[in-house]
């Protein structure tokens, strides 16, 4: 590849980033691609800011090793450290899914507004801050199980539909929910069962807008890697489970 070739970082801990992954390379046929699944990591909820920030700087930096511009860090918690010193010159363009995410709900006419994710992303008050500051009453809700529920294979299971309403039932007279969780567009079916007339803002459709307006993604010679820190048989079965997204080989490696 030349030196001015685009190529494209995904990163999430697990394979919500799959569906970002495959949205991205439908709307840019010819784009060179590399997913880091991180799964073999500390899951990133766990970790505090500085660790949190230190590793995604070092996934980033690696990827950059391997030859990607651009990063996509398609993950919300991991999000949550963009600004870091850690990242600041790390080397590639970053792209996170909260901020795009902030920017389609405030154009969404909603005045309730509802919000779903991992711990740290709603202890983060990302989302809560900005839309206050614009306005917007804003329920969030600690969704925690869910992100493993789809990472598991569990889409459709007893399990998921108890977690489910319960995570929702108090937020029945919002307008609009933010899927706060890449993996949470793999449960987008019963979350409209039980949110009918509720608006869904999904961050990864935001961000590929985002990535669209503002990066060169066409003219490329096509290539896709996929890469994980875990066990790559288990992210090619969750991928198809979740996403109906069938990989190629994925290369398992060490950071």
């Amino acid at each position: 590849m030349n030196a001015t070739t685009t190529v494209v970082g995904v990163l999430d801990w697990g394979i919500g980033g799959i569906d970002f992954h495959a949205r991205l390379v439908a709307r840019a046929p010819g784009l060179a691609t590399i997913y880091w699944s991180d799964s073999g990591a500390t899951p990133y909820g766990k970790l505090s800011r500085d660790a949190l920030a230190g590793r995604v700087a070092a996934v980033a930096g690696e990827l950059r090793r391997r030859g990607a511009t651009h990063l996509v860090i398609a993950c919300n918690a991991a999000s949550t450290v963009i600004g870091h010193p850690a990242l600041v010159g790390c080397g590639v363009e970053i792209c996170g899914v909260i901020e795009p995410a902030i920017a389609a709900t405030l154009m969404d006419p909603a005045r309730v507004v509802g919000v779903i994710g991992g711990r740290r992303t709603i202890r983060s008050g990302l989302y809560r801050r900005a839309l206050v500051a614009a306005g917007r009453r804003v329920h969030a809700r600690v969704a925690q199980p869910l992100s493993a529920l789809v990472e598991r294979g569990e889409l459709d299971t007893p399990l998921v539909h108890a977690e489910l309403a319960r995570i929702l039932a108090p937020l029945r007279r919002i307008e609009a929910l933010v899927l706060a969780c890449t993996h949470y567009t793999a449960l987008l079916g019963p979350i409209r069962g039980l949110l009918p007339n509720v608006r869904m803002i999904d961050p990864a459709a935001a961000t590929l807008a985002q990535v669209e307006r503002a990066w060169s993604l066409s003219g490329q010679v096509r290539s896709d890697m996929f890469l994980t820190t875990g066990d790559p048989g288990a992210m090619r079965e969750a991928a198809v489970r979740a996403f109906g997204v069938t990989l190629p080989a994925v290369q398992r490696v060490a950071l």
